[in-house]
């Protein structure tokens, strides 16, 4: 039985994914960078979100 993607990370996922600091990671947060949402107390970053932070910085680097 395969195990489903999941549609929203954690911060630590996000930290492992794009091998940044955690510090970092809410930096790009609260620059609105990298979009997220809270339900409760529990951050998440939807998979989303992190692909098109992925694909506008690989743009930048190609200009």
């Amino acid at each position: 039985m395969a195990t489903a993607i999941p549609e929203a990370l954690t911060v630590p996922e996000v930290m492992a994914a794009l091998r940044m600091s955690r510090s970092k990671v809410y930096d790009l947060i609260r620059a609105k960078t990298l979009v997220s949402f809270t339900e409760g107390r529990c951050r998440r970053i939807a998979v989303e979100s992190l692909a098109d932070y992925i694909r506008t910085k690989t743009e930048e680097s190609r200009s």
